[in-house]
């Protein structure tokens, strides 16, 4: 990759990074892909990597805190010394602002690595988690223990780890990790997905304290609870839920039509994905499980994915991406373990079926970028979403500047649309100028799509 600090916070500083063929990497390759927002795994000090074995060679996704208001000390040049790990930090958050991106931080204030030895267990023993009527501790996270986040000191701490993080580091925005962890007073381990006013009230007295102080920061929550709380988080300033919609892509990319509809991955007040660092890779899913002219085929699922970008970049409202998404990432979650390192192939580029991808899901995204201003709306008119089982054929979405139609199927297909926008028409891929109808039919090849847009 020509990347002098693998692995490092400072990796994000070193321009001119090149494969041997010449192609970019680093910081450039996602400045060339076009994306403008950059979330990183936890980065605060975690326990699940020893900083004095680093030759061990150990990697962790860093759910496991340890002191949240330290940086990692694996992510420095030198761990020993504390001034390294935060200068360094700070310079790979201010180079990712010259360049661009803005920078959202994975927070997990719902567990910490170990209950008894935590810090604050230590000064005032028990305080900080939550533990059941018989003396265990809670364990409605899933992780093993619960914070006690309902506590007032607890509480207090939180709201002053995010100030801190904000105001110190610049950071631009949060993914808070499990938040429907951040209390279950009223709801146990078996049913913490239930509406709980109480916990509402925390997260609402956390997104007031980061908007004291940034009014445009990213409040984002990986919650997952009933619908109805969700939204009404969703509608208290400004707050963003994460909106898994992994099932229904895998299933259209690898070829079958049954739990295929991903009309979910419109949401308002929700960031859509369906890859993450917590889901298996949709490449992965397809070459191993999908239909055999799908997984025989590197051509055909190129032009799959690709056409389920399109319908996922260009839809209404924040959408997200896996790293490595962009050249069709094949390497299963479970290699070297979940949450284990895994290898880095910027020989992807070499293959013409990836970078067909890459190149593809740079023109969308750099097009939905540089039409920001229209994505903004509030009211963004969506005339046609037609994503479901039975659109296997057509998935389409017609919206007053886009039109994305891709066919599913392994076989010739014909989808016809209502255009709004009669007339001339640009094929974002080619840049071929295309006459469409009122009412206009589209005639796709097997595993083939066509994006057309409009300025």
């Amino acid at each position: 990759s020509g990347v002098k600090n693998k692995g490092k916070f400072i990796q994000w500083t070193e321009h001119g990074t090149k494969t041997a063929e010449g192609l970019s990497t680093g910081i450039d390759h996602l400045i060339e892909l076009g994306v403008t927002h950059v979330q990183i795994l936890p980065s605060y000090d975690y326990g699940s990597v020893d900083e004095s074995r680093l030759s061990d060679n150990v990697y962790n996704w860093g759910y496991d805190p340890v002191n949240y208001n330290i940086p990692e000390g694996s992510y420095s040049s030198d761990p020993y010394h504390g001034d390294v790990r935060i200068r360094e930090l700070k310079e790979m958050i201010a180079a990712l602002h010259e360049n661009g991106f803005r920078v959202i931080m994975d927070v997990v204030y719902n567990h910490v690595y170990h209950a008894d030895s935590f810090c604050f267990n230590q000064i005032v023993p028990g305080y900080f988690s939550r533990r059941k009527a018989d003396g265990s501790l809670s364990n409605g996270s899933g992780c093993g223990n619960d914070t006690a986040s309902e506590r007032e000191m607890v509480h207090k701490y939180i709201v002053e780890s995010v100030l801190y993080w904000t105001e110190e580091y610049h950071i631009d925005g949060f993914r808070f990790d499990l938040a429907k962890g951040l209390t279950q007073r009223q709801s146990d381990e078996g049913s913490c997905s239930n509406y709980d006013a109480s916990r509402i009230a925390i997260i609402k007295d956390y997104a007031d304290a980061i908007r004291s102080v940034s009014d445009d920061a990213y409040i984002i929550l990986e919650h997952f609870t009933e619908w109805s709380e969700e939204n009404e988080l969703a509608n208290y300033r400004d707050i963003i839920l994460w909106n898994n919609q992994c099932n229904p892509f895998y299933q259209s990319v690898m070829g079958y039509n049954s739990d295929s509809n991903f009309a979910g991955d419109i949401a308002w007040g929700r960031v859509s994905y369906f890859e993450s660092h917590d889901e298996e890779r949709i490449a992965y899913k397809a070459l191993t499980y999908g239909q055999n002219w799908v997984k025989n085929n590197w051509s055909s699922l190129s032009n799959r994915l690709q056409g389920a970008y399109c319908l996922h970049f260009l839809s209404p409202y924040p959408k997200m991406m896996w790293q490595f998404g962009e050249l069709g990432y094949d390497v299963s979650i479970e290699e070297n373990g979940r949450t284990g390192k895994k290898p880095v192939r910027w020989n992807y580029y070499e293959d013409a079926n990836r970078k067909a991808l890459y190149d593809a899901m740079s023109k969308v995204i750099s097009w939905r970028t540089d039409n920001e201003e229209y994505y903004g709306q509030d009211n963004l008119t969506v005339h046609t979403w037609k994503v479901a089982d039975a659109n296997m054929g057509g998935k389409t979405l017609v919206m007053d500047k886009v039109i994305v139609v891709a066919n599913f199927n392994n076989a010739e297909s014909t989808t016809t649309i209502n255009n709004p926008n009669p007339g001339e028409w640009t094929n974002l891929m080619t840049g071929e100028k295309v006459q469409v109808n009122g009412s206009h039919t589209f005639t796709l090849g097997a595993s083939d799509y066509i994006v057309l847009v409009r300025e």
